[in-house]
């Protein structure tokens, strides 16, 4: 799949301003915006609810919202973001009593339906739910904060998860969170991800454009040598 999308990750906007940083982000060329939700119980950290995510929508942000929920339990807050307005919403298998269940849940609101595998959890819980699943979303630092370095052996297991994905023949995209930048996105393109989710890569440069830009040719020589 060579329809990359690149998502910013709002945790690394300024939160003071960010119907501005949203929109800032988006007119530099993002696709998505991916919200972290972390509960200070699955994860240790405390971030953002749905009334954030309604109230980006009511300030008239159109783009797909990228939800990707650290929570347990993950039903309700399920609900409750695609009752505000998300797009995608992705959860940890191990943060759910019934998997199956909760991706039908997702997916009867209209929301596409993501499972997320830590690093060190494999991929065994997507196996028998692939055709319920329209994203898998791996993890490239450990949960919990922004700013960390990637984490390199996630190239061994994307491929792991591209061979998975090709072999069932469904649409399904294969995002990656953590630490992606213009220095390593090619290489995690060609290690078979389509969709980047980048915090402080982006938000923490003085030219949102500049970036994403830079991420968008090193993205053209991943596709050009596949």
């Amino acid at each position: 799949m060579s329809d990359f999308l690149i998502a910013p990750s709002i945790l690394s906007a300024d939160f003071a301003k960010l119907g501005d940083e949203v929109n800032a982000v988006l007119r530099a060329g993002a696709d998505v915006v991916h919200f972290d939700v972390m509960d200070n119980h699955y994860v240790p950290n405390l971030t953002i609810g749905p009334m954030v995510c309604r109230a980006l929508r009511h300030h008239g942000i159109t783009a797909p919202i990228d939800v990707h929920l650290m929570v347990t339990p993950v039903d309700e807050l399920a609900i409750a973001f695609a009752d505000a307005g998300a797009s995608w919403i992705s959860f940890h298998p191990e943060a759910s009593h019934h998997v199956d269940r909760t991706l039908s849940l997702i997916r009867e609101r209209g929301c596409k339906a993501g499972l997320v595998f830590n690093p060190a959890t494999g991929l065994e819980a997507a196996r028998y739910v692939m055709d319920k699943l329209d994203f898998i979303l791996l993890m490239s630092v450990n949960p919990g904060f922004g700013g960390q370095k990637f984490i390199p052996s996630t190239l061994v297991k994307l491929r792991e998860a591209r061979r998975m994905i090709d072999d069932s023949g469904l649409p399904i995209r294969l995002e990656v969170d953590g630490g992606v930048g213009t220095g390593n996105i090619r290489a995690i393109a060609e290690a078979g991800a389509d969709t980047f989710v980048a915090g402080s890569a982006i938000f923490g440069a003085p030219d949102y454009a500049e970036v994403i830009a830079a991420m968008r040719q090193q993205l053209a020589l991943a596709a050009a040598s596949a």
